[in-house]
């Protein structure tokens, strides 16, 4: 190859790199409607820990402060949201879920 035509390759691929878009890793949550029942919450609860380890909301477990139904249930959520790759209906939980984008982590309790 010429050096001409390498310089062009080289030129036309920063070009190209330089175009393409940057792609931000946004994180998301699921979390339960702040207007959820207690029996929504559990609900949610039941089914996400048949699915996934909710070990970290259990006595002892890093997560059981705050000791809430809900922040519980979002723990819950979100390890089951995860587990299902991020997607809407992982969040549905019967229209009692929601996608947020921001971190509800508490104290120890790092989702």
């Amino acid at each position: 190859m010429s050096l001409k035509l390498l310089t062009f390759l080289f030129l036309l691929s920063a070009a190209v790199i330089y175009h393409i878009p940057v792609v931000t890793c946004r994180r998301t949550w699921c979390t339960a409607m702040p207007t959820s029942t207690t029996e929504q919450l559990q609900s949610n609860i039941n089914f996400a820990c048949n699915h996934v380890d909710c070990a970290p909301i259990q006595p002892g477990g890093f997560c059981y402060y705050p000791n809430t139904l809900l922040d519980h249930a979002a723990f819950a959520m979100t390890r089951y949201y995860r587990s299902q790759g991020h997607t809407y209906a992982a969040c549905s939980f019967g229209n009692t879920g929601y996608i947020i984008s921001s971190d509800p982590s508490v104290g120890t309790c790092i989702f």
